[in-house]
């Protein structure tokens, strides 16, 4: 859970700072576009002003140092308007059939210099440059690269660590089976030597179910990683050999009880898999009780085409703030553990069935319903 709780620390941190980053370079694009809109008006009042003197002067050296300062522009669109907005002269504008109404959208946005000539004047109207424009945007095209790519490395980075976590746990799962094999093989051929020796014994009986049960367990362990081919399956019988299993090694505190149907109910299910995921919720539900007396209702349902099972314990419940970590590797509230169960029940239900677990509701100090729900 510390473990948790510690990655969930280090996300925020990190999309904290990111968030940071991101006003700073919005901040600096700003104040980039900000000087150069000053610059551009200050050029616009000088190409203002030399055409002011060129309606004035005579001297052609002067008068040529003029047109040059004019001619100068080559990236500002301009449009210049006699006082009565009729079109005089423009430069840059690249739709010269609409030049009228673009003058308008210039005066509009307050980007246009008067320029006094006597009892008359005329108006110079202007609109940001493309390099102005193309450095407004730009600072949102850059962040969206820079967060495509980083949303791809992030993905790239955990796709890659889960693959190799699914790696380590499927050779550990495998080669916990193989290690398994030849003790269980062991233990099966002195269930038959005490079988003969003493055929009387009650409770050789049940150390071959243990045994047996040792044996499912390793069936279980060496099929993780593996895609088994799921069969159809009475899901009844299936919760009751849980029932059975569990009801021996649990507090005669604890009932555990099914709720069925009154007829067959068919699922294709790989069967080991499937009872392990009950098993799991069922032996959460018991931890959850903390010795106290409690009950454990498993319902099969019905729906249209879904078939579904919830556990449903009166354990102590499970606070909201830690319901969608509950799947996740690692997470656990007990003092022991390794906080596997669920995860791999998650696996085993979603990747190797097809189908949905997830917290139904839960309720601090009243209990939780675990649900699954497979398709037909």
């Amino acid at each position: 859970m510390q473990w948790t709780d510690k990655i969930r620390q280090v996300k925020i941190w990190l999309v904290a700072v990111a968030i940071l980053i991101a006003g700073a370079a919005l901040l600096a694009s700003h104040y980039l576009v900000r000087d150069l809109q000053t610059e551009e008006r200050n050029k616009m009042e000088v190409w203002a002003k030399a055409m002011e003197a060129l309606n004035q002067e005579d001297e052609m050296s002067y008068l040529l140092l003029v047109a040059q300062v004019m001619e100068g522009n080559n990236t500002i669109p301009v449009i210049v308007l006699d006082s009565k907005d009729h079109v005089m002269d423009y430069r840059n504008i690249e739709d010269s059939s609409n030049v009228a109404t673009y003058a308008m959208r210039m005066k509009q946005a307050g980007n246009v210099i008067r320029i006094e000539l006597g009892g008359d004047y005329q108006q110079v109207c202007y609109d940001e440059s493309i390099m102005l424009k193309r450095l407004t945007y730009y600072p949102y095209w850059a962040l969206a690269v820079v967060l495509i790519f980083a949303i791809v490395a992030v993905f790239a980075i955990l796709t890659a660590k889960r693959a190799e976590q699914n790696k380590v746990w499927v050779g550990l799962s495998k080669e916990t089976a193989h290690q398994l094999g030849t003790p269980i093989s062991s233990l099966m051929a002195w269930v038959e030597v005490l079988k003969e020796t003493h055929p009387d014994d009650e409770l050789i009986p049940e150390m071959e179910k243990d045994v047996k049960r040792l044996e499912r367990i390793a069936e279980r362990f060496s099929k993780i990683g593996s895609m088994p081919e799921p069969v159809d399956t009475e899901m009844k019988e299936l919760l009751d050999r849980v029932i059975e299993y569990m009801d021996k090694r649990t507090s005669q505190k604890i009932s555990i009880k099914g709720h069925y149907p009154d007829h067959a109910v068919m699922v294709k299910t790989n069967a080991s898999l499937f009872e392990w995921v009950i098993e799991n919720l069922c032996k959460n539900a018991v931890d959850a009780m903390e010795g106290d007396a409690g009950k454990i209702d498993l319902w099969l349902l019905e729906e249209d085409d879904i078939v579904a099972v919830e556990v449903v314990d009166t354990g102590k419940g499970i606070k909201k703030k830690n319901i969608s970590n509950v799947f996740r590797p690692g997470f656990t509230t007990k003092k022991r553990g390794w906080g596997l169960g669920l995860s791999l029940a998650k696996r085993i239900v979603e990747e190797y069935h097809k189908g949905r677990i997830y917290v139904k509701e839960s309720e601090v100090g009243r209990g939780t319903t675990f649900r699954i729900e497979l398709k037909r």
